[in-house]
């Protein structure tokens, strides 16, 4: 053999062997080859992360989808943008979300509306966790009124059995917590609320002692099927005793949330955390690590990095309420994290 095609043939053999891994490497699977899911991961810019805990997404059967226009609790032959219209003054766009686009240049902002997110950017954005309760008492009703009747939408919501639902991927801007929106991801805890001791009757309503003396959540008839994930769930708060605190300036009794909830609520905040390098693990105290219970002054929340509550962005709220066991819940999402 002479020295020309014999040269041809390594080469050959050099780039055959170069095509074939990279396809391999593009398509490790045969085409049609479905992807199955491990049921803890949440979906950024477009990307999968492993949580460690249950996770339903607006893709899954069973979840809540806040990319639809139309209303989910609505029949459907009422449901569309254009009944909606007729039906609800409230609802002034079919769109419940929007796009991150204040702290974006121009160039960033045609990028992103034209082809969508890259994490690097996204990460640069995010850097707070909004915690609410949903005054609902469960994630279906939660939904239901966010997305039917007011137009508002959250990232994240987390039923009494720990079930974390994802109805829209982080990188877009959900309506939830007003100036907040445009940096931070929100997530919606259910619980009833707090009160004021003197009109706290609507506790009553929810929770009832067991046989055993201990109080159990009870969610009322009216709700009708609560569509709860955990089959035959029977929810405890963490704490037997209603908790009473101070916020805004209120006193106000609230039960505490599940213990499915707090655990969940750890590891989704630990994997943020993970994911977005400006979302520092802690939340707003003082000099002395005592919990700020207001909304902090516009200096310090605008140099604000990390997790907060509702009433720490705005005047008028009060979730989580006194009952969010702030110090365990940061001090085990550090633990997790250190595993």
């Amino acid at each position: 053999m002479s020295v020309v095609p014999r040269t041809f043939a390594i080469i050959l053999t050099v780039f055959l062997c170069g095509f074939f891994a990279g396809c391999a490497s593009l398509a490790p699977h045969a085409p049609g080859t479905a992807l199955k899911r491990s049921g803890d991961e949440i979906i950024v810019a477009g990307q999968l992360f492993h949580t460690g805990t249950r996770v339903i997404t607006w893709l899954d059967p069973q979840g809540y989808d806040a990319y639809r226009v139309e209303r989910r609790f609505s029949p459907l032959a009422e449901s569309s943008w254009e009944k909606t219209q007729q039906a609800t003054k409230e609802l002034t766009t079919p769109n419940r979300y929007s796009m991150r686009a204040a702290p974006l240049s121009s160039e960033e902002q045609e990028r992103m509306r034209g082809g969508g997110w890259d994490l690097p950017t996204l990460q640069r954005v995010i850097d707070q966790f909004v915690i609410h309760y949903d005054e609902c008492g469960v994630s279906k009703v939660c939904f239901n009124v966010l997305h039917d009747h007011r137009g508002l939408s959250v990232q994240f919501m987390l039923d009494v059995d720990g079930t974390i639902y994802q109805t829209l991927d982080v990188k877009e801007r959900a309506r939830q917590a007003t100036i907040a929106n445009d940096r931070s991801i929100g997530i919606e805890i259910a619980n009833i609320g707090a009160y004021a001791p003197k009109s706290a009757s609507v506790l009553g309503e929810w929770y009832t002692k067991d046989a055993n003396g201990k109080m159990v959540l009870r969610i009322p008839q009216s709700v009708g099927d609560a569509w709860i994930y955990t089959p035959h769930y029977v929810g405890y708060p963490a704490r037997n005793e209603p908790v009473v605190g101070v916020i805004q300036g209120q006193e106000l009794m609230q039960y505490d949330y599940t213990p499915e909830q707090y655990k969940a609520l750890i590891n989704l905040t630990a994997t943020l955390c993970k994911i977005f390098p400006k979302l520092t693990c802690d939340y707003p105290h003082d000099e002395k690590g005592n919990l700020i219970n207001r909304k902090l002054p516009d200096s310090e929340y605008k140099n604000y990095h990390g997790v907060l509550g509702h009433y720490h962005v705005q005047t008028n709220k009060i979730d989580p309420g006194p009952a969010f066991n702030w110090s365990y819940y940061i001090n085990s999402v550090r633990s997790v994290m250190a595993q």
